[in-house]
């Protein structure tokens, strides 16, 4: 069985049904107190904060806290988990990062000097196409258009 509960305007406590005594002013607004201390320490406008055996002022100065917190949460280890590269399956991926930094370096140098001397033949052979048409027109301007 559920019982509603209310909770102390003042105090915090929580009211039984049956117990307490409610407050309404003026304006509508109505309180809801645990007992006559609660009433009259709130008519006479005391801060309820600064009442050491209210709710309010066991939370603000931390009372009772370490109850609350029972353990803390474990952090999840993180998994590192290498994914294959388009191109390249993972078996390469693991023997290329085993190999020693010595041998990598020569490897990345050595396919460096292909790649420039590929470059070099390219352009040479450009030059060469370009220049073997600049000979057919004799010189580096297009013949002038046919008149009909």
């Amino acid at each position: 069985m559920v019982v509603k509960t209310d909770v102390c305007q003042y105090s915090g406590f929580r009211i039984y049904p049956g117990h307490g005594s409610r407050f309404i002013r003026v304006d509508g607004k109505s309180y809801v107190f645990a007992n006559s201390k609660c009433e009259a320490s709130f008519h006479m406008k005391r801060k309820a904060a600064k009442r050491p055996w209210t709710v309010l002022f066991r939370k603000l100065h931390k009372k009772g806290a370490q109850e609350e917190i029972t353990r803390r949460r474990a952090r999840r280890a993180r998994t590192v988990v290498t994914k294959p590269v388009v191109g390249a399956p993972l078996d390469i991926i693991k023997a290329r990062r085993t190999q020693r930094p010595e041998m990598r370096k020569a490897a990345r140098d050595s396919a460096l000097k292909e790649a420039k001397e590929r470059n070099k033949t390219k352009k040479a052979e450009r030059s060469k196409n370009i220049a073997g048409q600049q000979g057919k027109f004799g010189g580096a301007k297009a013949p002038p258009p046919k008149k009909r």
